[in-house]
């Protein structure tokens, strides 16, 4: 969780856009100080010129300003002096405001031991009108100014922030879209993935992922199709190998490595018929046309009475426990599948004189097939590891592949059912449950 809150586009987005703001916005503010210290000095130096002149026209007496370090002064205080040239070795001002005489009138900027000053001089022919002002109030006041534009800046910005983090959000919703189309899809789901409903900028990953799923699929189909040929073309030589071998089986009945020979065939026999049903299974697709509808119980009768002359041959009683009539809209041939490599492996591990039942109801709108039996069971730690393909619990047992339980998930799977295994109550040994909807 930390590594994809730090990767998130999301999150560093709006990060680097709200810092982009709140600097932004100290720009906008500075700027707004010079223009603001600017539009002052051009307002402040009209007025003290026109009162310069004013006091000018009047024919005014010396005046001295008066200067009190602790107060604090605004835009509108303004100190007028008026000073005569003949009087100038006689003048002495406190803070040394005074400029020395000039031949023209103007603008004029000068540091005091209070600050800098500015000030306009009016010459008259015989004395000098001087108008002052701190540069300090013109700042402060050009920053007031400023801060009352940044102030409104500074508490719009969460709101701001809140509707550019629901906007990002609403743009990137495709790529939020795009990985829950991902997460929906099964490990089997390798049809193309529309673009209409992406962005152009994420459009060339999808065609990419597109072509992988592309490549993914014809690797699939053309392992699928090699267990299927390889399966196909076993069949017939080994068909043909065991029934020589039952040829000399019969004039050498007692001949141990005939026997062992032969159940070597049969086990091979087995494995390439169940290679070709597991690769049947990958290539099948559910689809609705498939489905049909069929009585459950019926299905599970017809697997029994094919398998029952295995059982025989070990003395296992096989039969029906609990047989209720269940209609099922579904897969025929992928339940039969189911059915008969639960009973063909609950024979396989089932010992010589053991039992096995098959049980078919409905509960709580599913239709179930149980299969248990009498055999060692497994330990419940093992339950996912059966399910593998060529997994095999009890390797002494010659005729198991590790295939059958492969073929009935892989057909429960595609019939959007549910597997699960336990303990049998009654019989000791492994009992198998296989949920399937009534209809598909």
């Amino acid at each position: 969780m930390p590594v994809q809150t730090r990767n998130s586009l999301k999150r560093k987005l709006i990060l680097y856009t709200s810092f982009f703001s709140l600097m932004l916005g100290c720009v906008l503010m500075l700027s707004a100080y010079k223009i603001s210290l600017q539009e002052t000095n051009e307002i402040l130096d009209a007025q003290m010129q026109s009162l310069a002149e004013r006091v000018a026209n009047h024919q005014p007496a010396p005046v001295k300003s008066e200067f009190d370090p602790e107060q604090h002064y605004h835009e509108e205080d303004l100190f007028v002096d008026v000073w005569s040239y003949a009087e100038q070795a006689h003048q002495h001002h406190e803070f040394n405001l005074l400029i020395q005489p000039i031949e023209h009138a103007g603008f004029y900027t000068h540091q005091t031991e209070h600050g800098t000053w500015r000030t306009y001089v009016l010459p008259l022919k015989n004395q000098q009108v001087q108008v002052s002002q701190q540069l300090s109030v013109r700042q402060n006041l050009a920053l007031e100014l400023a801060g009352g534009m940044f102030i409104p800046y500074l508490l719009f910005m969460p709101f701001a922030i809140w509707g550019l983090s629901w906007m990002i959000s609403r743009i990137l919703q495709p790529l939020d879209d795009f990985k829950a189309e991902l997460a929906q899809r099964g490990s089997k789901e390798l049809q193309p993935i529309l673009t209409q409903d992406y962005p152009l900028e994420i459009i060339p990953t999808i065609e990419e992922m597109n072509s992988l799923f592309e490549r993914i699929s014809a690797a699939q189909l053309e392992q699928r199709q090699f267990i299927a040929d390889a399966a196909h073309e076993l069949r017939t030589p080994i068909t043909a190998l065991n029934l020589q071998t039952k040829v000399l089986l019969q004039e050498f009945p007692e001949h141990e490595a005939l026997k062992r020979l032969s159940l070597g065939l049969i086990r091979m026999q087995h494995l390439a018929a169940q290679l070709l049903n597991l690769a049947q299974q990958d290539a099948s697709a559910a689809v609705s046309g498939d489905a049909q509808d069929f009585h459950l119980n019926v299905t599970a009768v017809n697997c029994v009475e094919q398998l029952i002359h295995l059982a025989m041959q070990k003395d296992i009683d096989l039969g029906m426990e609990r047989q209720e009539t269940v209609q099922i809209h579904s897969q025929e041939a992928a339940v039969h599948s189911i059915i008969y490599n639960l009973i063909d492996n609950a024979i396989k591990y089932t010992p010589a004189q053991g039992m096995i039942n098959v049980s078919v109801y409905a509960q709580d709108g599913m239709a179930v097939i149980q299969v248990e039996d009498s055999g060692p069971g497994i330990d419940p730690k093992l339950h996912e590891q059966i399910l593998k393909r060529f997994y095999r619990v009890h390797h002494h047992q010659e005729m198991g592949s590790g295939l059958g339980l492969a073929i009935v998930d892989k057909a429960v799977e595609r019939l959007n059912g549910r597997l699960s295994f336990g303990a049998s109550a009654s019989l000791g040994g492994l009992q198998v449950n296989v949920q399937l909807p009534l209809r598909a």
